[in-house]
């Protein structure tokens, strides 16, 4: 099994995909725009070769260098786990006759408005919403879905220039910082909690499934510099209050024409008990939640996704052990860190829950919050007891911070 793999080098946790490719037979041909030279040390021996390029965002270009650099090799896939190369790898697959999601097919994953028509149109309950181009058509938007509202790229992920508007005072504000996006999504602003639902899936069926919450909602997250994010994996997925979503999710997958892979979608849980749907990416969630998962069933889903996407089998025997936290940390102050203050004393009471401690350390610059969900670092942890994981999660964010100067 020959498979190209677009930027095995980048998000960081692409080299560990990479690592499972190899792990299930494959001979993985990275493409990326990192010099080999540069490439971790650690990734290199999982590369059977590489192809350095120049822009790897400008898919024509990416599309030329990689058939030049074919030419005369039999390869069997093309891959990539990284939202921004998930249209590049279909365009590649379509090119060479390959198996694997078609062009149109990914772009329902890509395109935030064609996805809500598809998922629309299979009688799921979506927000209401409208694409956007021009200033006239947002306050247009705005005035038939109404505020409160949230205005998005239509092409985003992560919740990158995404917001809510109360009003349309701070509509205006919200598009001279969004001048920079082309096209937009403006929709309804849903009330609720805030999941994920994340699969694993071959020909859209899912065999393994992840539900997390958000804490708080990442709208709030990504807007509030003093809060400490927090997302916990749901341990028992048969409860009743997760069964809409579930439901929900399952829909749409049916709906999008999910093929084989990782899909990571959010969803909303109204007061009332309605599950509506946010988004969804054909692709592994970022911000370290494959490792939470990894750590709440004590698997490798590196692995499996890879098993899956080139043999079309998942092995793994999944028992859901823990719930498992991630607690994101974000410096007070600027410039470097110089000291860390509640750590000690967490983990001595608590240190046998904690599977991750990697807060930056002192002396490091500390990171622009607004770019990385990652932060300043983090702190995972896991227990049975949801309730108990809970607590411990806001026991750090309230009682672990970090300083710079």
């Amino acid at each position: 099994m020959k498979v190209v793999f677009l930027a095995p080098h980048y998000p960081p946790e692409m080299q560990q995909f990479t690592r499972g490719l190899a792990e299930v037979g494959a001979e993985v041909y990275g493409v990326g725009d990192q010099p080999a030279a540069a490439l971790p040390p650690a990734l290199k021996p999982y590369l059977s070769d590489y192809l350095h390029v120049a822009h790897m965002m400008d898919e024509d270009h990416v599309i030329g260098r990689v058939t030049q650099w074919l030419r005369g090799r039999e390869v069997d896939r093309v891959l990539a786990n990284w939202e921004p190369l998930m249209v590049c790898a279909a365009r590649l697959r379509e090119r060479y006759g390959m198996p694997g999601m078609s062009v149109e097919t990914t772009r329902g994953f890509r395109d935030k408005e064609l996805m809500k028509e598809r998922v629309r149109a299979a009688g799921l309950r979506v927000p209401h919403s409208q694409r956007v181009r021009t200033v006239a058509e947002v306050h247009e938007a705005a005035e038939r879905i109404g505020y409160p509202l949230i205005i998005k790229p239509i092409s985003g992920a992560g919740s990158a220039d995404t917001y809510k508007v109360d009003e349309r005072a701070e509509l205006d504000r919200v598009l001279t910082a969004m001048r920079h996006v082309h096209e937009a999504s403006v929709e309804e602003y849903i009330d609720g909690e805030e999941f994920t639902f994340d699969t694993v899936s071959i020909d859209g069926a899912p065999r393994f499934m992840n539900v997390a919450q958000y804490l708080p909602k990442p709208i709030i997250a990504r807007s509030e510099e003093w809060v400490s994010p927090v997302i916990i994996t749901v341990r028992d997925l048969r409860q009743e209050k997760l069964a809409a979503g579930i439901e929900l999710g399952r829909g749409v997958l049916r709906a999008l024409g999910m093929g084989d892979g990782f899909t990571h979608m959010e969803w909303f849980l109204k007061p009332n008990g309605e599950a509506v749907f946010g988004e969804i990416g054909c692709r592994a969630p970022g911000a370290k939640l494959v490792d939470q998962m990894n750590y709440s069933c004590d698997i490798d889903l590196f692995r499996e996704w890879a098993r899956v996407v080139c043999h079309r089998r998942f092995e793994a025997t999944v028992d859901y052990k823990y719930n498992t936290a991630i607690i994101f940390k974000r410096a007070k102050g600027r410039g470097r860190i110089t000291r860390v203050e509640g750590l000690d004393a967490f983990m001595r009471a608590h240190g046998r829950h904690v599977v991750e401690q990697k807060l930056l350390p002192v002396g490091t610059h500390r990171r622009d919050w607004k770019q990385t969900l990652i932060s300043d670092g983090h702190i995972m942890l896991r227990h049975p007891d949801w309730a108990t994981a809970y607590e411990l999660a806001f026991e750090v964010a309230g009682k672990v911070h970090l300083y710079a100067q």
